[in-house]
């Protein structure tokens, strides 16, 4: 499980459910679910999906299952089986600029005038 979660960590969202469809592992499925049930509860609060990044995933382990297995002489093996408990955090993506875009920032005219002069006294 938690190779598959290290896998779309930081990605934007519809590009790790394109990643996990796609992924051959067990967890993936399970995983993909998850993620789309977050991001159908973030556009049920306004926010569009595709600014949406998975920020954090985390993988814990879950309460195991104990089974008992037969085995000789009346005697039984015990077998645990693992589950996990997957916590997934959704962010919105902010807008990186590219290297050469800078942001052009227009100062209040009234400071564009006293500006370029000295002030004296």
């Amino acid at each position: 499980m938690r190779l598959v979660a290290n896998l779309i960590k930081g990605k934007k969202a519809e590009f790790a459910l394109d990643l996990l469809s796609v992924t051959p592992k067990r967890a993936a499925d399970p995983i993909a679910k998850l993620l789309k049930s977050a991001i159908a509860n973030a556009k049920m609060q306004g926010i569009s999906a595709e600014t949406l990044v998975v920020a954090n995933i985390r993988v814990d382990g879950g309460s195991p299952l104990k089974r008992m297995i037969p085995g000789s002489r009346g005697s039984g093996f015990p077998i645990k089986k693992r589950t996990s408990k997957i916590l997934l955090t959704l962010d919105e993506a902010t807008p990186r600029l590219r290297s050469g875009q800078e942001k052009k920032i227009e100062a209040p005219a009234s400071a564009k005038a006293t500006a370029g002069k000295p002030k004296t006294k």
